[in-house]
């Protein structure tokens, strides 16, 4: 994991070293772009079977060309606390709930936890204000889509959970993903504000990695399709450097 981030560390500080001082607010220029967004998605397909609303917390570099393409690469963690399955019918009591081993109720807590990474091809329409490096982005995304149900024992008092038992439960799913996004970004002729919003659609085709699931008893062979529909905004750091003043003197 620490060689991604240096990788992509080494390609921000790379982008911005080459890329030659620019004027954002009278022609488009090329820009590499980082972006931190915040997202919250509504599932839909087998995802909505499984779970409720989440949120996302994503990172992600984009680069703009001066014909208005757009390329970039971007990796999401989405989080959520809405779990519709039943997980433990072949171990709880006839009241639903799990003893512990010191005989009382275990309290048990479930959360959605997972992440995608990809990379994204689109095109913008430029806009005449603030500048020609902002308008509309839309572009389309390919990658890869993972997720689980994490389960947590408070005490790590239940044998029928420990770490190796979980495994049986935790629906650990992934699979190709495909993503559909359109927004707005405005970048300031100062640098000062720069953001994104927009709207985003994510198919991820995928299957259970688990080899068994001790409630099914059975290993999930079922092909899924988890869809998320989603709303997210970001903070944008645009990597140019800025063109100096111009000074005039007599």
């Amino acid at each position: 994991m620490k060689k991604h981030y240096l990788f992509f560390l080494s390609v921000f500080i790379l982008s911005y070293n080459l890329t030659a001082q620019v004027n954002v607010k009278d022609s488009s220029v090329f820009t590499p772009m980082l972006g931190f967004s915040y997202g919250y998605y509504i599932p839909d397909g087998d995802m909505a079977k499984r779970f409720g609303n989440s949120s996302s917390v994503l990172l992600n570099i984009d680069f703009k060309t001066i014909n208005y393409w757009t390329l970039g690469i971007n990796g999401s963690y989405f989080f959520g606390s809405d779990i519709k399955e039943s997980l433990f019918d072949s171990i709880d009591s006839p009241g639903g709930y799990i003893i512990n081993k010191g005989g009382a109720f275990a309290d048990i807590r479930m959360f959605e936890r997972g992440f995608t990474v990809s990379g994204t091809i689109g095109r913008m329409i430029p806009f005449k204000r603030p500048n020609p490096n902002s308008g509309i982005m839309i572009n389309v995304g390919f990658g890869f889509m993972q997720h689980k149900i994490r389960i947590e024992t408070i005490g790590n008092n239940v044998p029928q959970l420990s770490k190796q038992y979980k495994k049986g439960y935790d629906r650990l799913s992934n699979g190709f993903l495909l993503s559909e996004n359109v927004g707005y970004l405005y970048l300031s002729n100062n640098r000062l504000v720069n953001i994104y919003f927009g709207l985003e659609c994510m198919q991820g085709f995928t299957k259970s990695r688990r080899s068994y699931d001790y409630d099914l008893m059975r290993k999930d062979t079922h092909k899924r399709i988890d869809v998320l529909y989603g709303a997210k905004i970001a903070w944008i750091l645009p990597l140019y450097k800025k063109a100096p003043k111009e000074f005039y003197t007599h």
